[in-house]
């Protein structure tokens, strides 16, 4: 079983890999991921301000937040 803090890196690795993938790093003035695992409970939260991005800014922070999700599923999935 991966540990929380385990949980939590992975979650926020791939949320912020996603959102550099779609928005180049000087395109980004500022961004926030927030992660917990509590009680085998993920919350995910995503935040970016991107204007002169190419690419919806609320619709990026959701698919980071779906792709932090998928990675713990896969997380777990890999320890099963």
């Amino acid at each position: 079983m991966p540990t929380d803090e385990a949980v939590v890196q992975t979650a926020a690795e791939a949320a912020e890999g996603l959102l550099f993938s779609r928005f180049k790093r000087s395109a980004v003035d500022d961004y926030d991921v927030q992660v917990t695992f509590e009680d085998g409970v993920l919350e995910v939260d995503v935040w970016v301000h991107a204007p002169e991005g190419d690419a919806d800014e609320e619709q990026v922070a959701d698919d980071a937040a779906l792709a932090a999700q998928s990675a713990v599923d896969d997380l777990f999935a890999d320890d099963a």
